[in-house]
């Protein structure tokens, strides 16, 4: 049985959390309120609690992790979700970040590509009562099925923008990416203008674990 209990001492770390990623610079009301409303510890072992509200990332198994809550809400600022967005998330990991998108108003599409986490978080999440759509598969050629995306969010370092993101997205939708190399990734933020136009915008440097599949790390 899942025991799922949000104590006083949870509520007061997750305020002690939110001034820290307010400090460091996040500015938008609805993520900072998003992430002091979820409980980030239902997302850990029961052993790795005590971490639960340090603003760092944390191993899940399958060689991922869960990202640093400061991360969490940088892409989330910077996607700008609007309630009723059409969001596509590749990288699914512990099911925290499409949670997050899900209480801002976004309908969540989520593709995660190794299926033991795939199916842990799956059944997770639905223990939670959070409603996304799950699925399993090479989130580095989006879900073309579903297509067309208001946002699309890689929560995975890309050696490149997958094209295949990019002809996924609406005109006048958002993709938030980390690119580099397997170490460090730059932040990109894509705005498409037309159909043929997009416009760039880099941020700082962060570390993720690399985006497998076609059009990422193979």
């Amino acid at each position: 049985m899942l025991k799922l209990e949000d104590s006083y001492r949870h509520k007061g770390q997750r305020k002690e959390l939110v001034k820290i990623i307010r400090q460091k610079g996040i500015k938008n009301e609805a993520v900072l309120n998003a992430i002091n409303t979820l409980p980030r510890h239902f997302f850990f072992d029961s052993a790795l609690d005590s971490h639960a509200y340090e603003d760092k990332a944390f191993p899940i198994g399958e060689g991922q992790t869960i990202s640093q809550p400061y991360t969490v809400a940088f892409q989330t600022e910077l996607l700008n979700i609007k309630p009723g967005d059409k969001v596509l998330e590749i990288g699914t990991g512990s099911g925290y970040q499409g949670a997050i998108l899900h209480l801002l108003g976004a309908e969540v599409y989520t593709i995660e590509y190794q299926k033991n986490l795939y199916e842990k978080t799956k059944k997770f999440m639905s223990k939670l009562g959070i409603q996304l759509h799950f699925y399993f598969g090479d989130g580095s050629k989006g879900m073309p099925e579903h297509a067309p995306f208001d946002k699309i969010l890689v929560t995975a370092g890309a050696p490149v923008v997958p094209n295949s993101l990019l002809k996924q997205l609406k005109v006048g939708g958002i993709l938030v990416i980390p690119v580099g190399d397997r170490k460090t990734q730059k932040m990109m933020k894509l705005t498409k203008i037309t159909e043929t136009k997009i416009e760039q915008e880099e941020f700082d440097n962060f570390a993720f674990v690399p985006l497998l599949g076609m059009e990422g790390w193979k």
